[in-house]
């Protein structure tokens, strides 16, 4: 399967190409949104200095720069869920067309009948709503990034020696790059278990295979076969997940800690 950063840039291109003003409008949007929140250390800052040297005017400015970061926190995230979830809708089809499209221009049959193929084709065929998400992910992370570098910014007016606590935050960065990729690739070497239980389950459950099921008294059969390849598929996959969510959760204690 491809590397994470080219599927995303691809992805982000059929984006732009299905809806490039819902996207430009949905990024600004999520990028705004977070500059009110990260705002909140400033007035506070503005509140206790304030009041410990006595000065009303920086206490009313603080208060007023609190309430309206509060309110514009609470309409700028709303107005950017509803755009997001609007751009996520119709990229979405989009997307989903695009694969169907990508399927049915194959001149030949031949990738149907090669188990490689049929293992990457199941993932895309099952996963590809998780491709909407993708953006939903990325509009959020470069939200935070902003809030980041201004909160950053605030500690360093404080005192430089305060941007060292951005250091305790890096342990956090590296699981957060590579668990993506290492539970994929556990779902792609499971990818023909999976299909394999999903076959099964199709037989056992649907009306056409279902009769001669009945009719040759193999349910039990099929139930048995169909839960192995299930667990041989989730086992792998839940080893994955257990690891990088040890190492993820280590990051984050080391964080915790700073």
């Amino acid at each position: 399967m491809p590397a994470a950063l080219p599927s995303m840039w691809r992805a982000v291109k059929r984006g732009f190409a299905a809806e490039p003003a819902l996207l430009a409008i949905a990024f600004a949007l999520s990028l705004v949104a977070a500059l009110p929140d990260a705002l909140m250390a400033l007035w506070l800052k503005f509140l206790a200095d304030g009041l410990l040297d006595g000065i009303p005017t920086l206490v009313a400015i603080a208060a007023g720069g609190w309430a309206v970061s509060a309110t514009l926190t609470w309409v700028l995230r709303v107005v950017s869920e509803r755009t997001q979830r609007r751009f996520r809708d119709r990229v979405t089809i989009a997307l989903e067309s695009h694969v169907a499209e990508l399927q049915a221009s194959v001149v030949t049959v031949e990738h149907h009948e090669r188990p490689d193929y049929l293992d990457r084709l199941t993932i895309l065929r099952d996963q590809v709503f998780v491709l909407d998400h993708m953006y939903m992910s990325l509009f959020t992370t470069c939200g935070w990034i902003l809030r980041l570098v201004v909160t950053i910014g605030l500690l360093v007016s404080i005192h430089p020696i305060l941007a060292a606590l951005a250091l305790f935050a890096l342990p956090t960065v590296a699981p957060t790059s590579w668990r993506p990729a290492v539970e994929r690739a556990a779902e792609e070497a499971g990818a023909q278990a999976q299909r394999l239980a999903k076959h099964l389950f199709d037989v056992a459950t649907t009306a056409p295979p279902g009769k001669e099921v009945r009719v040759s008294g193999i349910g039990e059969r099929l139930l048995r076969d169909r839960r192995a390849a299930w667990e041989r598929w989730y086992a792998r996959v839940a080893r994955a997940r257990w690891g990088s969510a040890a190492w993820h959760t280590l990051g984050w204690a080391v964080f915790g800690a700073g």
